[in-house]
């Protein structure tokens, strides 16, 4: 980030200790390396002497990198970024903002310090999300996905593509739920994602578009958005079998491969500038072209998401490319950032690993990616059951889950149960069950979903993956069980079977693999639910099993 004249501190007890002891608020900045606005703001405001000297005095500043510390994201995140957000010194909300220029920034100052003189700690409140109250429950029926397949429908923008009719977001997860259901809507998106979003000349895609028409784009390339599309793309490739899908997606392999890499995983992100002219001026007022803002930080969670994605086209494809840096990712995980024995996920590693451990999404990223290299690699379920079994020893309490450990500064330790972490983490458990045939997964994955279920009429689009989820626990989800190594012409069949949700096991037929049905050497066998498919030798007669189970 940009140097100021503010004396930040990290993010801590100590931090807030010092508020309590100088009896000042807390003046928190959440920002990322990836946004031009933090930078901006760091410039213009912050790199203000006298708006320095101001907070330096009636503040204790705090500033917080969001994906190295998501839960602290969550809880204060004022709508984007930079959030400007005023705390007291028990962390409790005063009031919050998104960019502030110099003159903004010193008249909220002045606001923020008055009504401090005034009521002190009194003023601060609890959000509503951390008060503690769980969410209304309700049954888990085959409504649910009809709601959010008919949410599909009302939000679809049938000009310009994609749900909505402000800012467009790529929603990878929900154009996957759509390739089921509205196919039509999905692949519309994914041409308007590839025109609008996709940077032709120096590989990936941008984060969004601020304006219904895809136009006012935002050029940050974060991990989780390039890994997400990746594998939208490539499951597109599977259910059409069209090339330029394919093609999509093999050039964002390239892109997390070549242009994110770090040399031992994918790095966090490429701020703006990147392919294109981006120009600052020196001391002396001299044009010239900076490099893009690049941030090498390896995160456990977004590397699992890509270490997924790059099997997923790895699998459709026989990528080999793909499929070794999938392998060298996962190795990067088990080494550095996951405790094989304990199943601990720590957050990210930089110079050496750092951050919080036992992040949700991070438990539950490491244990699909895990799930799915047993698919096509042949090898890693029983680290995925590890990592479940702490995530479910550790953050399932009351029916769903918590999206971390209930400890630390701030609101850290106040109770947060996001549902689209649910849901990726019961989607995970249930991947999980279905291929090693543990009731225990499933019947956590069917709980955390029925844990949200009460409130299925106010989702949207946005939760589409809650609706594949409950879906795929109405109907069940197809899996087949391969007898034989991977890159067997029958292990390929299986994974181009046109049902993006399906689980694949290689190497079901060792004894070291645990499955609900054991194929003999050789064969494969495909279960659906508690029914179950003779044996097929060879990939006709495996489609010929799949498509007589799921009639």
């Amino acid at each position: 980030m940009t140097e100021t004249h503010v004396e930040w501190r990290e993010w801590g007890p100590d931090a807030f200790a010092a508020a309590a002891e100088t009896d000042r608020p807390v003046l928190l900045a959440l920002t990322a390396t990836w946004c031009d606005g933090c930078h901006e703001m760091d410039a213009k405001t912050y790199g203000e002497p006298r708006i320095a000297a101001n907070i330096n005095e009636s503040f204790v500043p705090i500033r917080v990198d969001v994906d190295r510390w998501p839960r602290i994201r969550e809880r204060y995140n004022m709508g984007g970024f930079p959030s400007t957000v005023f705390l007291t010194p028990d962390g409790e909300l005063l009031t919050g903002a998104g960019y502030l220029g110099p003159d903004g920034m010193r008249q909220v100052l002045e606001s923020v310090r008055d009504r401090w003189a005034e009521d002190g700690a009194a003023a601060g409140r609890v959000p509503r999300a951390l008060a503690g109250d769980l969410p209304p429950s309700g049954e888990v029926t085959r409504a649910i996905e009809e709601h959010l397949a008919g949410q599909l429908e009302v939000q679809f923008d049938a000009d310009h593509a994609g749900w909505g009719d402000d800012a467009k977001f790529p929603l990878p997860r929900t154009v996957e739920f759509a390739l089921k259901r509205e196919q039509s809507q999905a692949l519309r998106t994914l041409d308007a994602i590839s025109t609008n979003l996709r940077d032709d000349v120096a590989g990936g895609f941008f984060r969004y578009a601020g304006t219904r028409d895809w136009s006012d784009v935002h050029h940050e390339k974060p991990i989780d958005t390039n890994a997400a599309l990746t594998r939208a793309f490539a499951n597109a490739y599977l259910h059409t079998g069209d090339a330029a899908y394919e093609e999509i997606a093999r050039e964002a392999v390239g892109f997390l491969t070549d242009d994110l890499w770090t040399g031992i995983g994918v790095g966090g992100s490429i701020g703006p500038g990147e392919g294109r002219a981006y120009y600052a001026r020196d001391a002396d007022g001299r044009a010239g072209m900076t490099a893009p803002r690049r941030d090498h930080t390896v995160l456990a969670g977004g590397n699992a998401l890509a270490a997924d994605a790059l099997l997923t086209h790895a699998a459709y494809t026989d990528d080999d490319r793909a499929r070794e840096y999938a392998e060298r990712i996962l190795g990067t995980l088990e080494r550095e950032l996951v405790d094989a024995s304990t199943g601990e996920v720590t957050r990210f590693l930089a110079e050496e690993p750092g951050g919080e451990t036992d992040v949700l999404e991070d438990l539950a990223r490491v244990v699909a990616a895990f799930t799915r290299a047993q698919g096509v690699l042949g090898e890693g379920i029983d680290l995925a059951r590890t990592v479940a079994d702490r995530a479910i020893e550790t953050l399932f309490v009351e029916g769903s889950f918590l999206d971390g450990p209930r400890d630390g500064a701030g609101l850290l330790d106040h109770p947060f149960r996001p549902l689209d972490t649910n849901v990726e983490a019961a989607t995970a458990l249930l991947d999980l069950g279905v291929a090693t045939g543990t009731d225990r997964y499933v019947d956590v994955a069917r709980e955390t979903a029925a844990a949200f279920a009460g409130a299925t009429d106010r989702y949207g689009v946005q939760l589409a993956s809650y609706g594949s989820l409950t879906a795929r626990l109405c109907h069940g989800t197809p899996a087949v069980f391969v007898g034989t190594e991977p890159g067997t012409d029958l292990h390929r069949a299986a994974w181009r079977v046109a049902d993006h949700e399906k689980v694949v096991v290689a190497n079901a037929h060792r004894e070291t693999v645990p499955t609900p049905w054991t194929p003999n050497a050789g064969e494969a066998i495909v279960g659906v639910a508690d029914d179950r498919s003779d044996p097929a030798g060879t990939p006709d007669e495996l489609l010929e099993r799949v498509s007589a189970l799921l009639e």
